[in-house]
């Protein structure tokens, strides 16, 4: 499966990104919401994995939703370790996890795909 993985904190995005390559998965990685829209509309990813507090011009659950209305058939994994979203934020068919990650819960989040 090809990845993108949107996350600010480097430790984070690195222990993600590593999980998902063991995994056998394509991993790219962007930094904010603004590289991210970019990135998709160069190259089709399968999944957004996707921080939802960051700094830039959209935070996650904006990059979300602007992703199910441009591509919809990417699939949508948000996590946050200072919120859950209320249940009317998350874009359709959008998953949620709270950091810190737990290996076996985003191994799941991604094999539900």
């Amino acid at each position: 499966m090809k990845i993108l993985i949107v996350e600010d904190e480097p430790l984070i995005l690195m222990d993600v990104e590593v999980q998902l390559l063991e995994a056998g998965h394509e991993v790219a990685v962007a930094e904010n919401a603004d590289v991210a829209v970019r990135m998709l509309a160069e190259s089709m990813f399968d999944l957004l994995l996707t921080d939802i507090d960051m700094p830039g011009s959209m935070d996650g659950l904006q990059l979300a939703s602007a992703v199910r209305d441009r591509w919809p058939p990417v699939r949508l994994v948000l996590m946050s370790g200072k919120r859950h979203p209320h249940v009317t934020e998350m874009p359709s068919q959008a998953r949620f996890l709270s950091k810190p990650l737990q290996p076996a819960e985003l191994m799941k989040a991604v094999a539900i795909w």
